[in-house]
């Protein structure tokens, strides 16, 4: 299938899921779908990213070759889509040690800005929370940040996925004093 095919399938949802069982029956049109993911030029290409995540969950093992590059390209998106799914696909995953730093910055940013959706701020809250088991000398400043915006900027899927994070971090801290 080729990228002008996919376009014009990706405008009809009906036809999705068949297209995600295509691809992971020929994953060598994986580069195909990835290249409508990382073009921000049609703001329907959100839903190659939904593909994408649906993908992954049947056969992570095809899309981790793309983690880094999905690491560059969710620092520039605009798309709110495009962030929610690839934040979450990055956030399923080990992190690289090359971009703990530059997800770090980016990630608390998504997390602390009231513009950003929910759904995005909550899965910038999870790489956060991944960093910090990497990084323990994170876990503080973390609980503070999620403490702050759940008082401040909660809605219920943060405060939800806030405190059971905060329950762990905690376990984490005292883990580290002792």
């Amino acid at each position: 299938m080729n990228e002008n095919e996919l376009q014009s399938v990706i405008h009809s949802w009906e036809n999705i899921n068949l297209v995600v069982r295509y691809i992971c029956d020929h994953p060598e049109s994986l580069d195909t779908l990835m290249a409508i993911v990382f073009n921000d030029s049609r703001d329907e290409n959100w839903r190659a990213a939904w593909m994408v995540d649906k993908i992954h969950e049947q056969h992570p093992e095809l899309i981790i070759p793309y983690l880094p590059v999905m690491t560059s390209f969710v620092l520039t998106t605009k798309n709110s889509g495009k962030k929610r799914h690839l934040l979450k696909l990055i956030s399923l995953n080990d992190i690289q040690e090359e971009n703990v730093a530059l997800l770090l910055n980016h990630c608390i940013n998504v997390f602390t800005s009231a513009t950003e959706p929910v759904a995005v701020r909550v899965h910038a809250m999870q790489i956060l929370f991944h960093i910090a088991q990497k990084e323990p000398d994170f876990c503080g400043e973390l609980t503070e940040l999620i403490e702050h915006e759940m008082e401040y900027h909660g809605s219920a899927g943060l405060t939800s996925r806030g405190k059971k994070l905060l329950k762990k971090l905690s376990l984490t801290r005292t883990k580290q004093r002792g």
